[in-house]
């Protein structure tokens, strides 16, 4: 049976962070705690969210890691008590927004993080005691601020997925202004965050036309203006699409994801220190070989559809035409110049077959064939 869910109120212009104090009255936000990072604080993105509060008490916990964690989440949900907040807005890309989304659980429902994550079972357990949240992402990749899911890297060290949609933003805040300093390697890998999404979820088997949809123009407006994003950060035009892009990919991707993101999901529990839209880009020639022989992929001709989109000629020219751009981009040229080994195999196959993304890939992996794509990337 397909389930459709559309979705939040979105507001997307240069500017609309402007909009941050209207849309905390709207839903009802009257002490807000911003979660955010020492990097948007650094650059003054914390303050212009401060700037478009006047009057309202706000807190902050500034320290989100790259990859968010739970004891983040226990730091930040200490803020939230301590100064006695109602409601969340998250400033930053989408390790901020999963963090703030671990904060919107943990400081409303008792129990460790991990009773609530997917793949223990947990998404039932998370109610609409969750505490409202606003995202205003700083970066055009994971699509979090419009999606139901975080990931977080909870105590025992897994890197777990948390599903509910109660933990859909009450309002993304989508201003590509906040983008326009985003150095060029982090607009990349960003960026291929949310053309790997667009294109995982399109290829993923259940049946969701608006889904595919679009994704197909998430993936069109992320393939044409992410070079020129990269190569001139000031690029109005291409900012705002590699936002819309991103935004698209995660409205999506309530389809489903795949081997890609199963992968990437599990080396990053590995290895913290790697970044998702990296893995995501080197993963993404291998995989989609890998679907190519999927009887969903073959039957509804999913990678030359994506193709067109992508301005290419067929579908079997898309992992080369992936491979090229990352090198245009100058991200990694596998997972070896990013210090993945073999003897690390093991240990990804095991989180990959255990991700809630690997039963939605259009064709099941199994540890060999794991293995296989592992290599290919490396």
């Amino acid at each position: 049976m397909a389930f459709i869910y559309y979705l939040t109120q979105i507001q997307i212009d240069f500017g609309a962070i402007n909009l941050l104090a209207a849309e905390c009255e709207r839903v009802g936000i009257r002490r807000p705690l911003i979660v955010t990072d020492p990097g948007v604080k650094a650059v003054g993105i914390l303050q212009q969210a401060l700037d478009a509060l006047p009057g309202l008490p706000v807190a902050v916990y500034d320290q989100t890691p790259s990859n968010p964690t739970e004891a983040a989440v226990r730091a930040a949900v200490a803020v939230y008590h301590a100064q006695g907040c109602d409601g969340l807005i998250a400033v930053g890309g989408g390790s901020a927004i999963d963090c703030a989304k671990g904060v919107a659980i943990a400081a409303t429902h008792e129990g460790p993080l991990k009773t609530y994550a997917t793949i223990e079972g947990g998404s039932p357990k998370i109610t609409e005691r969750v505490a409202p949240l606003i995202a205003v992402p700083t970066t055009s990749g994971t699509g979090s601020e419009v999606a139901r899911g975080a990931i977080i890297i909870v105590d025992d060290h897994r890197k777990l997925g948390f599903h509910s949609w109660h933990l859909l933003p009450k309002t993304a805040i989508c201003d590509p202004g906040l983008t326009l300093g985003l150095p060029p390697l982090l607009t990349a890998a960003t960026g291929m965050d949310a053309i790997a999404h667009c294109m995982e979820t399109f290829m993923a088997a259940p049946f969701n036309p608006p889904a595919d949809g679009i994704a197909l123009d998430g993936l069109a407006r992320g393939w044409a203006h992410i070079e020129r994003a990269t190569r001139d950060g000031q690029d109005r035009e291409a900012r705002l699409n590699m936002m819309s892009a991103s935004m698209q990919g995660a409205m999506a991707f309530q389809k489903g994801l795949g081997c890609v993101h199963s992968l990437s999901h599990s080396l990053g529990g590995v290895n913290p220190r790697l970044h998702h839209g990296t893995l995501n880009a080197l993963f993404l020639p291998a995989v989609i070989r890998f679907n190519a022989t999927a009887e969903s992929v073959q039957k509804e001709r999913r990678l030359d559809r994506m193709a067109q989109a992508m301005g290419l000629a067929r579908g079997d020219d898309i992992p080369d035409a992936i491979r090229a751009l990352n090198a245009r981009l100058g991200l990694p040229s596998g997972l070896a110049a990013v210090g993945v080994t073999e003897d690390m195999f093991d240990a990804v196959i095991t989180g990959a077959l255990a991700d809630h993304c690997h039963k939605t890939n259009p064709r099941l992996a199994s540890a060999e064939e794991y293995r296989g794509m592992l290599r290919e990337s490396l």
